[in-house]
């Protein structure tokens, strides 16, 4: 097809407004980083009301905080994964808290919150984290540059947000003691779902496109939970050949029994031992791809921070503008404004505008809450702590369904701690959220169309290069008379991490403005290439269906 008739994507794409606020399903595990946060606030909160220093939370508030972060990860890795954030959260807040007693020049503490966010939100993006991400770390450091301070107070805050990140490390580990494989179990038994849906998508004969996409998304996210720690006992085993089985599902979904699958996944999701599958031809080359696949690393941070540049960029300029225009508005607190525009900024433009929408309506229904909590808060201090608790939970309940319906919560919430300290007129507070609220999420959208993300388009052709080197060497490996020991089934995960990698590229940069047109036949084709040969990689292997198998 000659460049005069082939069909170009439009360089500006439509904002959607259709589903933005529908509600999806709830997180299996809601309720463990509700009770978390819960468990983590009350303490520190509790103890200082009966010291009568509640006016000290905000800096328990920061390290109580770090225990909403990795409840997906295996325990191992959740440990390093919080003492990280735990320490990530105490660098913000003394650099906010140093500031504070440095100057009072709010011009100054707005473009000190918008570096700020920027920096949390690349960090956090690069290390995937995970939910919350760069939010909670934003909302902390800015509010704490609006802290009147001297820098002889800076050590015994600071002291005081590690005590609380402590506690909240002992909260986020506690758990493991009474299931500690419980986080690979989940991961293992979403690729059994998810595999099972696509099964039954080809089976009613329908597009299983999205659904196998879905499902290769969810398979690589079980190994990558597996993988993220050395230490392989029986029942993680156990998990790595369920995980196989929804691979070999994928690889022949035509018989494939999707009943069985569902089975699995409610008894990992149960307090059931791990299933059993029957022994497959080729487990041990499998096993022997597990243990290459532990020796080799994530790409270093520097390289990882490069392609978000773009982000940071926009996070930045969107934070400081937005601070800016409420200062000029007379606005009592500005880091409001910030944290809203902070807490836009996804992988790209359509996302960022969704997130946006969902900001805006959350906030204004949830000061609505507030007015209505306000008189029960009032009446004590204890009543103001119980508040904020019963809050706190039901934000970390709710807002996995979508983020308006959480924010409802969360703003509230946020009003009463401002309150820790005095009492303040619901009046004002809610008239400077409204305001805040609007100017942040406007001035932070702005941004984000003002600085274009060329590098989205890069990455998918960096990403469709990858695909096709890991699937010429699964090709190679394929084609060898004997390709050793675990080198096909290592090959076989590097094609399944980089098909999905692709699909993410694509996505994020379909949904950016001001593109070039997306290769999308190259991309389509690159995927189902690799699907064939991940497919002929588990025919080699000798994983037969999962009917064939003796359990």
């Amino acid at each position: 097809m000659s460049s005069a008739t082939a069909p170009r994507a439009p360089r500006v794409r439509r904002l959607p407004l259709a589903g933005v606020l529908r509600l999806g399903r709830p997180s299996d595990i809601w309720f463990k980083p509700a009770l978390s946060a819960v468990v983590a606030v009350a303490l520190p909160n509790l103890t200082l009301l009966a010291l009568g220093r509640l006016d000290l939370a905000m800096y328990t508030m920061a390290g109580s905080l770090c225990a909403l972060y990795a409840h997906n990860r295996p325990y191992a890795a959740r440990a390093r994964a919080v003492a990280w954030v735990v320490l990530g959260m105490l660098g913000g807040l003394a650099v906010s808290l140093v500031t504070a007693s440095l100057t009072t020049s709010a011009v100054v503490l707005v473009t000190v919150g918008a570096l700020l966010a920027a920096a949390q939100k690349v960090l956090c993006d690069a290390t995937r984290i995970g939910p919350p991400g760069h939010v909670v770390l934003a909302f902390i450091s800015s509010a704490a540059l609006f802290a009147p301070q001297s820098l002889g107070q800076v050590p015994g805050h600071l002291a005081l947000g590690a005590a609380a990140g402590v506690w909240a490390w002992i909260v986020c580990m506690a758990p493991g003691l009474v299931r500690p494989h419980g986080p690979e179990r989940r991961a293992t038994a979403h690729a059994l779902d998810a595999t099972a849906a696509y099964v039954e998508a080809r089976e009613a004969g329908a597009d299983g496109a999205r659904a196998r996409a879905a499902a290769a998304a969810a398979v690589h996210g079980a190994w990558q939970c597996l993988l993220s720690t050395g230490a392989r006992s029986a029942p993680r085993r156990s998990l790595e050949r369920l995980v196989v089985r929804a691979e070999v599902a994928l690889a022949a979904p035509a018989d494939t029994d999707s009943g069985r699958l569902h089975d699995w996944a409610r008894e990992l999701r149960g307090n059931h031992p791990v299933p059993r599958p029957g022994d497959l031809s080729g487990t041990a080359d499998e096993l022997l791809g597990v243990e290459a696949a532990l020796t080799f690393g994530e790409p270093p941070l520097l390289r990882r921070l490069g392609p978000l540049a773009p982000i940071a960029l926009r996070t930045a300029l969107g934070c400081a503008l937005a601070g800016y225009v409420s200062l000029a508005l007379g606005v009592g607190r500005p880091y409001w404004a910030l944290v809203t525009a902070a807490s836009l900024y996804q992988a790209n433009v359509t996302l960022t505008w969704s997130r946006g929408v969902q900001r805006v309506v959350g906030n204004l229904v949830g000061v609505l809450a507030f007015a209505a909590i306000a008189p029960l808060a009032h009446l004590g201090q204890a009543a103001l702590v119980l508040c904020c608790l019963a809050l706190n939970f039901g934000a970390e309940a709710l807002i996995g369904r979508n983020y308006w319906l959480g924010s409802i919560c969360v703003t509230p919430m946020a009003l009463l701690i401002t309150e820790f300290a005095r009492v303040q007129q619901p009046g004002e507070l809610i008239t400077d959220r409204v305001v805040d609220t609007l100017v942040g999420a406007l001035v932070g959208f702005v941004a984000a169309i003002a600085v274009t993300n060329r590098r989205a388009g890069d990455r998918i052709e960096h990403a469709l290069a990858a695909v096709e080197s890991a699937r010429e060497r699964a090709a190679a490996l394929l084609a060898a008379e004997d390709p050793g020991p675990g080198a096909l089934e290592s090959a076989r995960r590097d094609l399944s991490a980089a098909v999905v990698a692709l699909r993410a590229a694509a996505d994020a940069a379909a949904g950016e403005w001001w593109q070039r047109a997306l290769p999308e036949e190259r991309v389509v084709g690159a995927e189902q290439r690799g699907h064939r040969t991940l497919a002929a990689t588990v025919r080699r292997q000798g994983l037969h269906c999962l009917e064939g198998a003796q359990a």
